[in-house]
């Protein structure tokens, strides 16, 4: 598989980690190496770029694409919420920098085999590490049926999820659903005429939760962001590109705890927590893509870049 792929808000992720020629950072989310690429270009040979991805293909494509760069990068196949022992791994006590550009990458979408896209078909898979078990397919045929309508209305935000459920049971009690085009026809067949003539793809929430449940992206992002912002060192920067909200409030409620100091009640005199901020938020807001990336590539459409800043 070729990882073509056009990295988002890329300009302003070089500039919110603040790379420092000699510094050690990390690419969380390797996928296609774009935001790799260009961190390791203003690297010296004395720098450092770890390269994580769970993705095999992405891995071996990004030695293909980092070629030029290789002295300063090293890959290691790992889940991101593991980054602190990968760091630990490699005699790094910390990072100047972290990037993670969350969701699916835009090779894993585009190549039907993989079983993310609802546009082509392919065997239900969604598996972002494909030596894991769990696939898309155990999860529309195995699940019970108030399991799956949690996650379409939790992590799909569907609000016909108890109709797709149901229909998923009825389905599947004839024979397996066994390809992402048959999970389709399952969906816009549970949904009424007026949701599927929205702009949006009837099956496209639905997709993106069993995905989200397939590889557990949610729990990852918990539990990598409280360790990122600990790997980070004194003046470190992290990054981090969410594309749906449930991410996003993940990212904003863990920067926000971070950058909170003393918790004790107003009308104390004197602190007796003895909290610390660990982080400044670099900017209150996300920054969002301009017009013109959206444009030319209207995946960026509903990409937010935080930053935080490692006191």
């Amino acid at each position: 598989m070729e990882f073509h792929h056009v990295s988002i808000l890329l300009e302003p992720c070089l500039e919110a980690l603040a790379i420092k020629p000699d510094g050690v950072y990390v690419d969380a989310t390797t996928g296609g190496a774009g935001h790799s690429l260009r961190i390791a270009e203003r690297l010296h040979d004395n720098g450092r770029l770890i390269c994580i991805d769970r993705d095999d293909e992405a891995l071996e494509n990004a030695k293909e694409r980092l070629r030029d760069v290789w002295q300063r990068v090293t890959t290691v196949k790992s889940d991101f919420r593991d980054i602190d022992r990968v760091l630990a791994s490699l005699g790094l006590p910390g990072a100047d920098g972290i990037l993670f550009d969350l969701g699916v990458s835009s090779p894993q979408l585009d190549h039907a085999e993989r079983g993310f896209s609802y546009m082509q078909d392919a065997p239900l898979d969604m598996r972002m590490d494909r030596t894991q078990t769990l696939t898309a397919w155990n999860v529309v045929n195995e699940w019970s049926r108030d399991e799956i309508r949690r996650i379409l209305f939790e992590y799909g935000e569907e609000r016909y999820a108890p109709l797709i459920a149901a229909a998923i049971e009825r389905e599947r009690a004839k024979k397996p659903i066994g390809t992402t085009l048959e999970l389709v026809d399952v969906i816009k067949g549970a949904m009424p005429g007026k949701a599927k003539r929205e702009k949006q793809h009837p099956a496209k929430r639905s997709f993106q939760a069993i995905r989200i449940a397939v590889n557990d992206e949610l729990g990852a992002v918990r539990e990598a962001m409280d360790k990122a912002i600990d790997c980070l060192s004194p003046g470190g920067r992290l990054a981090v590109i969410t594309f749906h909200s449930l991410e996003d409030r993940i990212v904003k409620a863990a920067f926000q705890q971070a950058a909170q100091g003393c918790t004790c009640p107003k009308e104390f005199p004197v602190c007796v927590c003895g909290k610390k901020p660990k982080v400044r938020l670099v900017s209150r807001k996300p920054i969002l893509p301009n017009e013109k990336e959206i444009e030319e590539n209207p995946r960026a459409r509903s990409a937010k870049l935080r930053v935080c800043e490692k006191i």
